[in-house]
């Protein structure tokens, strides 16, 4: 069997939708574990942006595709990405966890009002309503996506759910929502998404007892994750190689592979402390050359230095078996460039990245300065990634050997831009 989960190793946005996309060909399913439509993968072929929020990257791959029951679904949302992709002609092989958790519109209501009410300590959420469908979830009281297919069973859960919902909310800005109108709404969703919805638990596990080709494809990045990241400015599921396991029903002897995205720099969008951070003109230059803007929110995003103390944590996390370097092109005009490598508090290095944010923002980054590489345009960075990596410039090969050598994990793949064909596979994630 295969089993192969691919994970943010830093803040997210590291490019694994594209990534994802690319391994995809070789692949036979595509695995959603975590997260909501709070995430998004831009995956570029050709003159065409595709941009997913829920749908696996895989899904123009001609692949099949699951949403595993760790995934909260706002189905609206969902429909939406399927109409988009229908009129491209494509129509997904997907199938849908049972599950899986359901957003719904006071999820998204109360969102707001929570990071309202927090004021200066708000967490900068996407207020797509993500946080309060997984408190509801470990509450034990969500509604699920089998529920949208039984009217008295969705009617019980609603009206328990209102009568909660509906008096913290009056209590806060007056809101109230009606039970009649959810109802109808998602039972519509439900009748339109009924042929996706099933036990993917079951579909998953003989998959790989075929000995087939799993992806399972994460959102954000590991210091977002609930338990392990930088709490409480994270998002509310677990993004590591662990969360495959919880997120799909996968157990951990069938995951065979973890690979660490890692962008050439840093980025994050939301609040917290970022000890890399560049708020100079260097930053904004990152910042507008990289696109660093949320594909979700289009949030502009906080940039800095290549932070490999904070990924060197995400591979304790989730012991990686190979990294994927992305952006790098990105940094190409840069005379020097910066690594950090520790973490000094109080004049001290530390052994490992605190997640403690009380903590993390008084920790100072230790860097080493390397050569830059010079910039090219789109074409000739193209004509580098058809010759193969021999052909990457001496600094930059240097800077890949030095990331290597820190984290004593192989570099099996980079990309010098947006399009599959600007990527040079070192060594095949299928080995």
């Amino acid at each position: 069997m295969v089993g192969i989960v691919i994970i943010g190793a830093q803040w997210g946005d590291e490019g694994k939708g594209k990534i994802t996309d690319y391994f995809a060909s070789k692949a036979d399913m595509v695995v959603r574990f975590q997260g909501g439509n709070n995430a998004g993968h831009t995956v570029v072929v050709g003159d065409k942006t595709f941009k997913f929020h829920l749908l696996p990257s895989g899904a123009i791959q001609g692949k099949e595709i699951i949403i595993g029951n760790g995934v909260v679904i706002d189905p609206k949302v969902l429909l939406k990405e399927l109409q988009n992709l229908a009129s491209h002609g494509i129509k997904p092989r997907l199938k849908i966890s049972g599950a899986a958790h359901v957003i719904l519109p006071f999820h998204r209501e109360w969102d707001g009002i929570e990071e309202q009410l927090k004021g200066k300590a708000a967490a900068g959420t996407t207020r797509r309503g993500i946080g309060p469908v997984y408190t509801d979830k470990i509450a034990r009281y969500g509604i699920r996506m089998n529920d949208l297919l039984h009217k008295e069973i969705l009617e019980q859960k609603l009206e328990l759910l209102l009568s909660i919902k509906n008096k913290i909310l009056e209590l806060f800005n007056g809101a109230k929502f009606d039970k009649n109108t959810i109802l109808s709404e998602y039972l519509t969703y439900g009748q339109q998404l009924k042929e996706y919805i099933t036990d993917t638990v079951g579909y998953i596990n003989q998959a790989l007892d075929a000995k087939k080709k799993i992806l399972f494809e994460g959102a954000q990045g590991t210091l977002l994750g609930i338990d392990h990241g930088v709490y409480p400015v994270c998002t509310s599921s677990n993004t590591t190689a662990g969360g495959a396991c919880t997120g799909t029903g996968v157990a951990p002897t069938k995951i065979t592979k973890i690979i660490g995205i890692v962008k050439a720099y840093l980025s994050r969008v939301g609040t917290g402390p970022v000890v890399t951070e560049l708020t100079d003109e260097i930053g904004d230059w990152i910042r507008k050359k990289g696109h660093e803007y949320g594909t979700t929110t289009g949030r502009p995003r906080r940039v800095g230095w290549l932070d490999l103390f904070a990924v060197k944590y995400a591979h304790i996390i989730n012991n990686f078996d190979g990294i994927v370097l992305t952006k790098l092109d990105v940094l190409g005009g840069l005379d020097k460039i910066k690594i950090c490598t520790d973490y000094i508090l109080d004049g001290k290095q530390l052994p490992i990245m605190p997640t403690d944010p009380y903590v993390l923002v008084k920790c100072q980054p230790k860097y080493i300065e390397v050569e830059g590489w010079p910039d090219y345009s789109e074409d000739e960075w193209t004509e580098i990634a058809k010759t193969g990596y021999e052909a990457l410039p001496k600094a930059m090969i240097e800077y890949i050997q030095k990331i290597e050598e820190y984290l004593r994990v192989p570099v099996i793949l980079v990309s010098i831009g947006a399009e599959r064909n600007q990527t040079i596979e070192i060594k095949s994630v299928f080995d």
